[in-house]
């Protein structure tokens, strides 16, 4: 069986792996097609597709990006697949997101350093100009430099909503994002849906509410989801008449037990799922 999978990040955002080394993992483990969808930007698409051609590889890269968008005062995520990843207004959005957020990470930084930890945004970009810095750099750093033993420490005392070195981002509203994704040609599929921890109740308004704003896809196979949960998801896609996807949410060493393609070790998306993604949009695979 043919296998994908759309929803892998690089170091343009908070992976670990260039573009090009996921091209090279992604052959390596047999994949017929992944997507890159860094957080809020297309920074890196033109390398994987320049790695693709260049190396005359047997995969097929769908351009992507997820956004980070406010649902009620909730943060979702909400991947676009097939996009036109030079749209202007997909890259000025994509420009405002990172400027804030830099503004933020500066703020961020401005209070570590206040209480004696000297942390910088050279140091957390490692030598790689075009990242996209994320929390996940933060408790990089705070890991690497003894100040946290794992990612869970580090959220819980230093990078969450309740910490003193916390600052809230800038998100545009879920509506806001499924319209920028469709005006870029693309398709809008809702990350993670579980991940949320949503009651069910609640969960089935947000589909209707995204629904109606333009969404045409879920991630129905995602590597934190059980065999139950896979099975209730793929309900609610029907439900609703939604088109499955489904990724690994790869970020290389910063999630080092979910592996490309194979997420925790029982994810397998089917080929079937990106043509009918596709399809929707007449997208010549």
């Amino acid at each position: 069986m043919k296998l994908i999978d759309l929803h892998v990040h690089s170091n343009f955002s908070d992976g670990t792996c260039s573009p090009e080394e996921l091209i090279e993992l992604a052959v390596k483990n047999g994949l017929s097609a992944i997507a890159l969808t860094d957080h809020d930007t297309t920074a890196g698409v033109d390398s994987a597709l320049e790695c693709v051609s260049h190396r005359n590889a047997d995969i097929k890269l769908i351009p992507g990006t997820e956004l980070s968008v406010d649902y009620n005062g909730q943060e979702i995520h909400m991947v676009g697949l097939f996009i036109d990843h030079h749209n202007k207004e997909l890259v000025k959005t994509s420009r405002e997101f990172i400027d804030r957020r830099e503004s933020r990470n500066d703020d961020m930084v401005a209070k570590f350093q206040e209480d004696g930890i000297p942390i910088t945004i050279e140091a957390l970009k490692e030598g790689n100009p075009d990242t996209v810095i994320t929390r996940a750099h933060f408790a990089r750093y705070l890991i690497s430099h003894g100040i946290a033993k794992d990612t869970k420490e580090a959220f819980a005392k230093y990078l969450g909503e309740d910490c003193p070195y916390y600052i809230p981002r800038f998100m545009i509203s879920a509506a806001d994002g499924i319209r920028l994704i469709l005006k870029a040609g693309g398709v809008p599929i809702l990350a993670h849906p579980l991940h949320y921890k949503l009651p069910e109740q609640t969960l089935r308004e947000m589909i209707v509410s995204l629904k109606e704003a333009g969404l045409v896809g879920m991630e129905v196979k995602y590597s934190d989801h059980t065999k139950q949960d896979e099975v209730f998801v793929k309900k609610l896609a029907r439900e609703y008449d939604l088109l499955p996807s489904g990724g690994s949410d790869f970020h290389g060493s910063n999630k080092p037990a979910i592996c490309l393609g194979s997420g925790r070790g029982t994810l397998s998306v089917p080929y079937e799922y990106l043509e009918g993604l596709a399809a929707h949009i007449g997208y010549a695979l």
